[in-house]
């Protein structure tokens, strides 16, 4: 079927031909054979977070089955996946796709990736999935304007190239992502849009105490950011600073951080839960030790979880010394250092290609058991657009397969 013969009604349209508008299109097709159901993608190919994910193995979902801890993995959207999860959670995406012929696996930090490593396995999967349900797929298929006919449906300008074409469907699913002209045309449809901002990010930071260490991590560091804390991995790199902790506070603070211009005060305790006077002992300790009196020092770190070329650097900000000729002062000044020292946020990167944003369709105007919107009749919504997200470790994809299944699942019980 070509653009030009493409039938100019349908069912159920889903705009976007990521995650969640598959597993839509798919479970309303399953449900009810007799569906008309068209996926509208304006890029050249469908799935394309898919194909990236997990630097190109897809990080389907995460090894967590209790929704009630689930939700707290999700800065935005938490409550009212609650009862959404309930309904089809990580443990029902794990036997979707292996009803499919595909299983996965789970890697000691509970990331679930398919057995193969290749992402192709689950786009291919999910595309073999739409073709025998009678899925039709339309690529390079941007729409324009969509909307509220008087019959009760939507008609959708979409273009291809210098092509323009009019389709009439009865019910619209939007499953672009964080589009900004899609969620300009949500908005004229009614809908309240929370503009979108990056979360997932490392910190921009220029700092003598971590120059030249890019690559260096801490297993346990805590980070303070205003009235937010994250603790977890941290790593170095040329940049600044990333690692699980990094990007848990910048998805936590994506607003905080987008309101200051991604300039904001960083404290940083490289020894995890240890406090100043705690760290205090452990340095007394060692400056009376009397092996140590002769010993500078940078040349050995107090703290285990320190690694040594660390440890050199934020010693010397108290002077090439020996144990014996450090005075308590100096000892307070770098258990501070090691605790609670201040660093500056200049800026932000990506993580890797995954570019998550927060923002979108406000979850007010949408009913979470069935993804359809409070405001339009026969308008749903999945994913991104919904002004949800999530860690990273598999959240984000979760998030898309429960609300796209469910979206599905109504879509399909007409």
């Amino acid at each position: 079927m070509t653009f030009k013969t493409l039938s100019s009604t349908w069912d159920i349209v889903v705009i976007g031909g990521g995650a969640a508008g598959f597993f839509a299109a798919i479970r309303c097709a399953e449900l009810d054979p007799s569906l008309h159901v068209l996926i509208l993608e304006k890029a050249r190919q469908t799935l394309g977070k898919v194909l990236i994910s997990g630097g190109g193995r897809c990080n389907v979902t995460h090894a967590c089955f209790d929704p009630a801890k689930l939700i707290t993995r999700y800065p935005r959207g938490g409550n009212e996946l609650r009862g959404a999860f309930s309904r089809f959670q990580p443990k029902d995406t794990v036997g979707w796709f292996e009803e499919r012929g595909v299983r996965l696996k789970t890697e000691s930090d509970g990331r679930m990736f398919p057995v193969t490593d290749d992402s192709n396995t689950i786009a291919n999967c999910l595309r073999d999935s739409a073709r025998q349900a009678g899925v039709h797929v339309e690529l390079g298929a941007s729409v324009s304007s969509v909307e509220k006919t008087p019959q009760g449906g939507f008609s959708l300008e979409v273009r291809r190239e210098a092509q323009a074409f009019h389709l009439q469907t009865k019910k619209l699913l939007f499953a672009t992502g964080g589009d900004r002209k899609s969620l300009h045309i949500i908005q004229s449809l009614g809908h309240t849009i929370v503009d979108p901002v990056p979360s997932l990010f490392t910190f921009n930071i220029k700092d003598k105490r971590i120059d030249g260490l890019s690559g260096l991590s801490v297993a346990d560091a805590t980070l303070k950011m205003d009235s937010l804390t994250a603790r977890g991995p941290l790593l170095i790199t040329h940049w600044g600073m990333s690692g699980p902790a990094v990007l848990r506070l910048s998805a936590w603070g994506a607003r905080i951080l987008f309101e200051k211009n991604y300039a904001s005060s960083l404290t940083v305790n490289w020894l995890g839960d240890y406090r100043l006077d705690s760290a205090l002992e452990v340095l007394q300790r060692s400056k009376d030790w009397h092996e140590n009196a002769r010993r500078k020092v940078s040349s050995q770190p107090a703290f285990s979880q320190i690694p040594s070329r660390l440890w050199k650097q934020l010693a010397h900000f108290i002077g090439d010394k020996n144990w014996a000729d450090v005075s308590k002062a100096e000892l307070q000044k770098l258990a501070r250092e090691l605790t609670a020292g201040e660093y500056k946020i200049q800026g932000k990167g990506q993580f890797k290609e995954e570019f998550v944003t927060c923002g979108g369709v406000s979850l007010k105007e949408v009913d979470f058991k069935t993804m359809q919107s409070r405001i339009v009749d026969g308008l749903f919504f999945a994913g991104e657009v919904l002004d949800i997200d999530g860690l990273t470790g598999g959240f984000n994809f979760q998030a898309a397969w429960t609300t796209g299944w469910l979206a599905g699942n109504e879509l399909g019980n007409r």
